[in-house]
């Protein structure tokens, strides 16, 4: 157990940041619990059960300011047929080695067309950084102090071939890097 002083953790928690490949961001979104939130006029991720709950025409009227948090259990199918309705999609990462969401950013941008912000929330680590990114991630709530001062030098990781499709394009490489050619039988 840490030692306290005057009240106060010695190792407080560390302060969480928005990352997006375009560098750290404000974030504009808070996270809810209940509806009640929308009364408001900020942008709310909610928990599934609570946006499934929603009036439809609520879900509508609020799709710009409207987000969702999946959790790892959660079942994408849950959302599919209301992603219109959405602005954003929170997928949860309690601990960093849960890889469900991975195979949910994934659907949301290849199956499911989602145009809109995937983010990846919770336990986010370097190494996860490139792979998160390749399967549809494009913001991060990080609190995970190497990753972020890696990544305010500008260090992202990652490798440099793959050998799997993704939902985002590593680059041009003269070809599919992940198709292999067929043998000449003459």
């Amino acid at each position: 157990m840490s030692e306290t002083i005057a009240g106060r953790d010695e190792n407080p928690a560390p302060e969480s940041r928005l990352w997006t490949p375009h560098g750290f961001r404000d974030d504009e979104w808070v996270h809810a619990e209940t509806a009640d939130a929308l009364a408001g006029n900020g942008r709310v991720i909610l928990p599934l059960a609570v946006f499934l709950e929603l009036d439809p025409q609520a879900r509508a009227l609020n799709r710009e300011r409207l987000g969702v948090l999946l959790q790892p259990g959660d079942q994408l199918d849950a959302i599919a047929g209301l992603l219109d309705t959405l602005s954003l999609v929170a997928l949860a990462f309690p601990a960093y080695n849960d890889g469900r969401s991975y195979s949910k950013a994934e659907l949301l941008r290849s199956r499911h067309g989602f145009k809109g912000a995937v983010r990846a929330v919770g336990d986010v680590l370097y190494d996860q950084l490139s792979h998160m990114l390749r399967v549809g991630f494009d913001e991060f709530i990080i609190a995970n102090p190497v990753l972020i001062r890696r990544l305010e030098d500008g260090n992202t990781g990652g490798l440099p071939l793959h050998y799997q499709p993704s939902a985002r394009s590593s680059g041009a490489t003269g070809g599919y890097s992940w198709r292999r050619a067929g043998h000449n039988r003459a």
